[in-house]
């Protein structure tokens, strides 16, 4: 089970730890009951009196425009409300003199969420609710003077959700998701986190879903669709490359116009143009050397204009200044009205300094009166769609049994096998397993900071394989559940005392005799090996005993898979990670290995349906996992300089992020992007292009069928390759994918995949366009990006200008970007 003294050390984000005390806040609106407003009557309809005057205002008229309204409000407001409308509440709930969430009782509406906007009392306008997280809602579970529990699942992380390739299976997470956020009384999730995997080693990529633009878009669109079916919104982020957490507020991301439009912003593009989120969060960083959340070609030009934004910006809690100490300088403020005439609507978590500034440029005619109402527009339009303006009577009573359920079945799916010796699926009771490493006994459910959930239950690998039936060697257990315990209140004590701000360690190997693991070869049937991984906000990882094992770890698997296969037993390594690590210096060693990522509160569960064969494992990579850490394109500029607070980072290799560089220059991956074994087997057959030249769109078909003896789920995935001739372009990119129906024995599905003319086409920088260029392209369908199964070839007689765009994003500074 989850060890929570750790776990409530690292609730908060690194953002609220930062802030320093002193720091005055306004108080948080929801905190006294209100009593119902007056009712008046017109015509046979009823009206609540927000702003009891005894008469119905048009923004009380709900058979109005919501436009009609919200004009009729901002009329009514005074320049003092307009600038509070434009900064957060603060963080309720929080102890600023203590740096952590205070223990006295929490009068926020929510208590543990994020902040909120300011409600204006004066004209009945409630505060809408944020809250983290991208992997399940983060709010206080356990609240003073109140017997009652709010505990909220924690969903496998974005990692784990992403390998299923499975929208449909995603939404429904969403779906569940946004029904806790609902019944909880929150408005807007903080999630979810979409930033592409740049470099392996970013802390915050167990958050995040893919190198790739496409899979990123897509699984966030299922995810956000799903949520915001509950009548809740969400806010994707952090928009946009935010690639890293080392000096995340004041690194200057040096990245190409080609390379932010067709890797960086892709995926936010094809999540707006398919959910349209609710809101969008501006990121940290610099971009090109304009803070994000001041850079109006971003936040207007691209993501209004070009992409069709309905919905509200917000920055990153204290997002526009320059560090913490910046925060703590009462001389500095973030320039406010940049950031609002950006497009950028909401400064988050709001501060009395910044609302002070908006009110001097409102009167003194810096930030005009129009600039103003659009900025006002975008708030009013959210808080008049939040359930917290029609008064929602929400129940603190989700559907947390059915939930888990979800997070069962999505945790499973999301498991990736990555080598299968024939020893899985592990059916066999008739001994004990031996079951090794202190992460068996301790599985981590999630990474740290705002991506963590309070959850009631965690349940640990042993735990899961104890319910499915199996049988735990008791000596192992009792000598790495004490040495668990204790290694765990070390790393409580480490964190305390460095606060908030201490990031993960990961807890080192028990060292055992090589006698007690020969007379486990002997007397087990199997031996199990967990490999453990925690990351979170505020801190990157490390190459050296983090992507590398550390050599306790390399003894253990040395010293048990030589015990047990001179045994002629078999060994499997499952891997309790959210990001990638190294496994090509040790994965010939054993006989299976089994990557669930970071899988949710029923991650022990989960791993035991798939070990057990319950579920047969049907997850692929987002990911590539190179040979070495030195093999990712982006190591060589990778953290930026100085490394120790890097100032500066140049995205030097360009498009070629992940398997567009891996294939490309023909560098071998340990496993490549899209992989992932299963135990049955699948024929791919039948590739059909619905023509042999191209117009406007092209259906490609194919028919999958289960040869093998075993029930399972097969991804197609849709690579293609195009004419290069103008411009450098990978060798192939994927641009569509499907996954089959859970197919018998024998049993065939016709998968249909849809080419659109914008996946023929690259961006041009000098022309500002995306074009496609004429000629022949190839259709390969595969099963990863290295296990190409069928292709076929198509033509484009004329070249296509398929989007022009504006110019944006001019750099600072002068570099090339990688080529082939």
């Amino acid at each position: 089970m989850k060890n929570n003294s750790i776990s409530k050390i690292a609730k908060t984000s690194l953002l609220s730890a930062l802030v320093i005390s002193g720091i005055s806040w306004a108080k948080n609106p929801e905190v006294k009951e209100t009593k119902p407003n007056p009712i008046i009557t017109v015509n046979g309809f009823t009206f609540s009196d927000l702003n009891k005057n005894g008469k119905l205002d048009r923004y009380e008229d709900y058979r109005l425009s919501t436009q009609d309204r919200i004009q009729d409000l901002i009329n009514q407001m005074t320049d003092d409300e307009k600038a509070s409308m434009l900064i957060g509440i603060g963080m309720p709930g929080f102890d600023w003199a203590k740096m952590q969430f205070s223990t006295e009782k929490d009068t926020a509406k929510v208590p543990g969420s994020a902040g909120g906007t300011t409600a204006i009392s004066r004209l009945g306008i409630p505060s809408v609710i944020v809250s983290d997280g991208p992997a399940g809602l983060r709010i206080k579970s356990i609240r003073e003077d109140d017997s009652n529990t709010y505990y909220a699942t924690a969903f496998p992380v974005g990692t784990a959700l992403a390998s299923t390739w499975n929208v449909a299976l995603i939404n429904t997470v969403g779906k569940a998701m946004g029904n806790e956020v609902k019944e909880y009384g929150v408005d807007v999730l903080l999630g979810p986190g979409m930033n592409i995997h740049r470099n392996p080693l970013c802390g915050r990529n167990f958050e995040y879903y893919s190198e790739d633009p496409l899979i990123a878009g897509k699984i966030a669109a299922a995810m956000v669709n799903g949520v915001q079916s509950n009548g809740v919104g969400t806010s994707i982020k952090h928009f946009a490359a935010n690639n890293q957490e080392r000096n995340r507020m004041g690194v200057n991301a040096h990245v190409s116009e080609r390379a932010l439009r067709e890797i960086y912003l892709r995926g936010f593009e094809i999540t707006v143009k398919e959910s349209q989120p609710w809101t969008v969060m501006s990121s940290y960083n610099l971009l090109n050397g304009t803070y994000t959340s001041a850079r109006k070609d971003l936040l207007t030009t691209v993501l209004r204009n070009e992409w069709g934004f309905k919905g509200l910006v917000m920055t990153d809690w204290f997002g526009g200044y320059n560090g913490f100490g910046a925060i703590m300088d009462k001389n500095v403020v973030s320039d406010v009205a940049k950031q609002l005439t950006a497009g950028n609507d909401l400064l988050m978590p709001g501060l009395p300094a910044q609302q002070k500034v908006i009110a001097e440029d409102i009167k003194s005619g810096k930030l005009s009166k129009e600039a103003i109402n659009i900025n006002l527009r975008r708030v009013l339009e959210l808080v008049m769609r939040s359930p917290a303006m029609s008064n929602y009577k929400y129940s603190n009573k989700p559907n947390l049994k059915e939930n888990a359920e979800v997070t069962r079945q999505a945790a499973a799916e999301g498991v990736v096998l990555l080598k299968n010796n024939n020893v899985l699926p592990f059916t066999s009771k008739s001994a004990p397993l031996a079951v090794f490493g202190v992460t068996s006994y301790d599985f981590i459910s999630g990474g740290t900071g705002s991506g963590d959930v309070n959850e009631a239950y965690s349940v640990s690998l042993i735990d899961g394989l104890t319910n499915s039936g199996f049988s735990i060697d008791k000596e192992l257990e009792g000598l790495y559940k004490p040495f668990m315990a204790t290694q765990k209140e070390i790393e409580t004590k480490r964190r305390e005392k460095e606060g908030l701000l201490a990031t993960p360690k990961r807890l080192p190997e028990l060292e055992l005799n090589s006698e007690i693991v020969q007379n486990k070869a002997n007397t087990s049937e199997l031996a199990l090996i967990t490999i453990g991984r925690n990351a979170g906000e505020g801190d990157d990882r490390k190459v050296d005993e983090d992507f590398n094992l550390a050599q306790d770890e390399i003894n253990l698997i040395n010293t048990v898979s030589t015990a047990f296969h001179a045994q002629g037993k078999k060994v499997v390594v499952v891997l309790n990670i959210g990001g990638v690590i190294e496994t090509a210096s040790w994965k010939d060693k054993v006989d299976a290995i089994l990557l669930p990522w970071q899988p949710g509160q029923e991650g022990g569960n989960s791993v035991a349906d798939v070990f057990s064969g319950k579920v047969t494992p049907s997850g692929k990579l987002t990911m590539t996992f190179p040979v070495k850490y030195e093999d990712t394109p982006s190591a060589k500029n990778w953290i930026g300089t100085p490394a120790e607070n890097p100032t500066s980072v140049t995205y030097e290799e360009g498009i070629y992020v992940g398997y567009r560089y891996f294939n490309t220059f023909h560098v071998k991956p340990s496993y490549e992007f899209g992989y992932g074994l299963s135990y049955t087997t699948f024929d791919i057959s039948n590739l059909k292009l619905s023509s042999s030249t191209f117009t406007d769109k092209m259906n490609v078909t194919v028919t999958v069928k289960n040869t093998g003896k075993i029930a399972g789920k097969e991804v197609v995935e849709l690579y293609l390759s195009a004419p290069a001739k103008t411009i450098d372009k990978p060798t192939e990119e994927l641009k569509a994918f499907g996954k089959t129906n859970l197919l018998q024995p024998g049993e065939s599905q016709t998968i249909v995949l849809t080419l659109n003319s914008k996946d023929l086409a690259s961006f041009i920088p000098n022309k500002n366009a995306w074009i496609a260029e004429a000629g022949s392209y190839k259709v390969a369908i595969g099963t990863s990006s290295l296990n190409i199964k069928q292709t076929a070839n198509f033509t484009l007689a004329k070249e296509k200008i398929v989007e022009k765009t504006n110019a944006a994003f001019a750099p600072d500074a002068k570099f090339a970007d990688l080529k082939h």
